[in-house]
């Protein structure tokens, strides 16, 4: 009996939550869309990732005034404030609804006009402040009060569960909530996580639909024939995306917070329009640049220089950005960076490698970076398998990269730990 009363609180949370944080994030992805249409005159697809048909002046002003307003309102959202993230949160720090909610707003719409940052956590923080809000709500609610155990995992999945309504990944949001957030793996969690991430994935498609988020062209890895590839390639990422993640600690470490926002945040919109106007890949949260990589067939000198200065922009301004004020995730701009670098190793490779294309080296390169600059394997292996919509040929070459990724790079954080 008392098994039941435990229990029966978890599921009407789970199930209930997952409808509102699946309602949350495609009310998040109607707000993007509408921001590039109305900002950038755009319909994000993945045939047409960025905006390349308006002219440079267009591009550049959008990017600096939706820069400027984000200044604004962060400026004068943290006068008293200060966002409150999803660890802190798990562990019984209050997430203000309505504060948060402004925060998350912004965030969508700071990428939206097209500055470049992640805009996976403001979905995943939407998710957090309203089962938060829930759990002590019902505090005192007999039939619906909640053990402080399950508080926590209910948090840490209405996390994961807003990133699969955005990117309709249920899978992903599920490990995400488990290996990252709640860090703890048994029936329980598994069970709410997956179960909320679905509900929220069938709410958010209504919108995104189950089209691939990445166009990859053909899908079969010849696991055999790629594995030398992924015996270089990851550990190679695990390096890279180790100082990345060190790059994006200290810009979060020093972000601009105060009146400084006012005018930083503004500065890096000119900079960051400046290269949008004749870049437009740098726009956003990367799937431009991701893309543009996943679609590299040739090899000449015009790719090679088109991708490696995508490479060093997309890496300096979203790090730059971060210092400058700006918030959002780092998954996405991961996944085109770690793109690029496999497309490099990848031109090589198909010269001695008949059957392996560029385009799969990318995408296992994209793995091999999420996977260092989050610390989470099964995430970003999942992710890409999801976003991609790849098939299980997929998963020797991702598993086996994903793990010398997450090796080496634990090393080179102790390194640097040191």
């Amino acid at each position: 009996m008392k098994s039941i009363s435990k229990n029966v609180p978890l599921v009407i949370a789970t199930v209930v939550l997952g409808v509102i944080v699946g309602t949350s994030s495609l009310l998040l992805s109607i707000l993007l869309d509408l921001s590039e249409k109305y900002f950038l005159n755009f319909e994000e697809s993945n045939r047409i990732p960025v905006d390349i048909f308006v002219g440079p002046g267009h591009r550049f002003i959008s990017v600096f005034v939706g820069s400027a307003i984000a200044a604004i309102v962060w400026y004068y959202l943290q006068k008293n404030y200060r966002p409150v993230g999803i660890s802190k949160a798990i562990t019984g720090k209050t997430m203000p609804l309505v504060k948060t909610l402004i925060h998350v707003v912004t965030q969508i719409f700071y990428v939206g006009t097209g500055n470049s940052i992640g805009r996976e956590l403001a979905p995943r923080e939407a998710g957090a402040a309203i089962a938060q809000k829930w759990e002590r709500h019902f505090a005192n609610n007999r039939y619906l009060k909640l053990d402080p155990e399950d508080q926590k995992m209910l948090i840490a999945c209405a996390a994961g569960a807003g990133f699969s309504g955005v990117y309709i990944a249920p899978i992903t949001g599920a490990v995400f909530a488990i290996e990252l957030l709640y860090k703890k793996v048994n029936a329980r969690v598994v069970a709410v996580s997956l179960t909320m991430s679905v509900i929220a994935t069938l709410i958010g498609s209504i919108v995104k639909g189950y089209k691939p988020y990445y166009l990859v062209g053909s899908k079969n890895f010849p696991s055999l024939r790629i594995l030398p590839i992924v015996i270089i390639l990851a550990p190679l990422l695990g390096i890279i995306g180790a100082y990345f993640k060190l790059g994006v600690k200290k810009a979060s470490a020093h972000r601009a917070v105060t009146k400084n926002v006012l005018y930083q945040l503004p500065l890096m919109g000119i900079i960051t329009g400046i290269v949008a106007a004749f870049y437009p890949q740098i726009m956003g949260n990367g799937r431009g640049l991701a893309q543009l990589a996943m679609s590299t067939t040739t090899i000449n000198k015009n790719v090679i220089l088109a991708l490696l200065f995508g490479f060093i922009a997309k890496a300096v301004v979203t790090l730059l950005s971060i210092k400058s004020g700006a918030y959002g995730g780092i998954l996405t701009p991961s996944i085109s960076l770690g793109a690029v670098i496999g497309v490099f190793l990848g031109m090589l490779y198909v010269q001695i490698m008949p059957g392996v294309t560029i385009t799969q080296c990318a995408v296992l390169g994209a793995a091999y970076f999420l996977t260092a600059s989050q610390q989470a394997p099964l995430m970003a292996m999942f992710m890409l398998f999801e976003v991609c919509h790849l098939n299980f040929t997929a998963f020797i070459p991702l598993a086996l990269g994903v793990a010398l990724s997450i090796a080496v790079s634990r090393w080179v954080n102790a390194r640097l730990a040191k």
